[in-house]
């Protein structure tokens, strides 16, 4: 490697190191390059992370919500209120694994693409793959090896995707663009239940058109987000075994508990949200007693009001977090209207109860997801481990996801699905608390 090389790769280094520093005084400043970033590239990484988020939460809402609660009737064997339990465990533990796995991995990367793309457009193609087959087999076993598979593309796009947040943008506009991300997933998922119900009665081309759409998230966000510089002058990383495991390690509690009660908040919340979010379908036919064809039509009602309330939710709530400094506040009043909007179809057992439901937990979760994000990326102790503590974060969700239907199979299999309601919203109120404990952020 010649002098003028090594040196341009020292001079980098350095800008980089003092662009951080510079964006840790001043929120204005970004910390890749330590300037305001131009309102241009603000509009176009908006427009990443809005359409990632729509693309692939679409996707997955056709499959996780509607397709596949159909196709495990497919399944002999086993009921399929209990399957979607274990096969959500299973898809949770290989997305909690592929999460830190990614997310650690694109830290240690040293790419001439930069260290988030390429696992961006690798995630976005086994994701996308990986979709499809999960409706083309009837085996139990098969189909959870294809959708935990999935659960690895899906999360390889994920982790680096959210730590783009913390690399990229500014504190100040932080809360903006963690909105226009939780937008986009959150308004995907209501329009993946209203496609997915449009394929109830012929499964297959909607696992393609799902598979499709989540390729597309990564491929769509690479293009429309600036391009990440080569991360080539990066100090080489450590590649021994030891200094590969050691790079998993968690942030010491010491320098990090409002990492860990951001986490245990958002756990509750997920878990909250995944037991309702993941049975609607069960929950409409089951407990309100409606037909296959009756629940299709109701989920698709449910869906549009969802999706409108968590878009203005989502729209409005992440730059007033940005304009009155806080992050806190929002995050709690979400969780609280949330909860309030799961007792609805517990103390109006009716497709009214749904409805009211799907506006109040709908406008709570939207306004929830767009500044959480921002949250998680204020907390972190070490901005160099991104990837990796925010892969951490997200295993919250990953557990969620994991913990969500077992909890919920578990009480409607034991009881019934009244008692579902009040544990769902006692755990969301829960979350609130360990978010009121964090002192590092207002």
């Amino acid at each position: 490697m010649s002098d003028s090389i090594v040196a341009g790769k020292t001079e980098r280094l350095a800008a980089h190191n003092a662009a951080i520093e510079a964006a840790e005084k001043d929120p204005a400043l970004s910390p890749e390059t330590g300037q305001k970033v131009p309102k241009k590239k603000l509009v176009r990484f908006g427009a990443g992370f809005f359409m990632f988020g729509i693309f692939w939460m679409t996707g997955l809402g056709i499959v996780s919500i509607v397709l596949l609660p159909e196709h495990y009737k497919q399944v002999i064997g086993i009921r399929p209120d209990v399957l979607i339990g274990y096969v959500n465990a299973c898809t949770a533990v290989a997305s909690l694994v592929a999460n830190l796995m990614f997310g650690t991995f694109s830290d240690r990367s040293r790419s001439r693409f930069g260290r988030r793309t390429p696992y961006i457009l690798l995630g976005g193609l086994l994701g996308g793959v990986m979709l499809f087959l999960t409706g083309t087999t009837n085996n139990a076993v098969l189909l959870t090896v294809y959708y935990c598979l999935c659960m690895f593309g899906l999360n390889c796009m994920i982790a680096p995707m959210t730590a783009t947040i913390s690399d990229r943008i500014p504190s100040g506009v932080r809360g903006t663009m963690s909105a226009f991300y939780g937008a986009g997933s959150t308004i995907g998922s209501p329009i993946g239940s209203l496609i997915g119900a449009l394929f109830v009665t012929n499964l297959v081309p909607g696992f393609a058109l799902a598979g499709v759409l989540m390729f597309l998230g990564g491929v769509v966000a690479v293009i429309l987000i600036p391009r990440e510089e080569s991360a080539d002058y990066l100090p080489p990383a450590k590649k021994g075994f030891k200094d590969v495991i050691m790079s998993f390690r968690p942030p010491k509690f010491s320098t990090g508990h409002d990492f860990y009660k951001a986490f245990v908040g958002r756990l509750c919340m997920l878990i909250s949200y995944q037991m309702i979010s993941v049975y609607q379908m069960y929950i409409v036919e089951n407990y309100i007693g409606q037909s296959v064809k009756q629940a299709a039509a109701t989920i698709s009602v449910i869906s549009v009001i969802t999706m409108i309330v968590s878009l203005v939710g989502s729209i409005v709530a992440g730059p007033f977090s940005d304009f009155i400094g806080r992050r806190k506040v929002p995050v709690v009043v979400a969780s609280i209207c949330f909860a309030i909007g799961i007792a609805m179809p517990w103390i109006f057992r009716s497709t009214t109860g749904m409805y009211l439901y799907a506006a109040i937990a709908g406008l709570g979760y939207g306004v929830y997801s767009s500044v959480d994000q921002a949250l998680l990326v204020d907390v972190l102790p070490n901005k160099e481990e991104a990837g990796k503590d925010l892969g951490i974060l997200n295993l919250a969700t990953t557990l969620g996801q994991m913990c969500g239907p077992l909890i919920m199979s578990s009480i409607v299999v034991a009881v019934g699905y009244s008692l579902a309601f009040p544990v769902a919203i006692a755990l969301a109120l829960i979350g609130c608390v360990f978010i009121m404990w964090i002192r590092g952020v207002k």
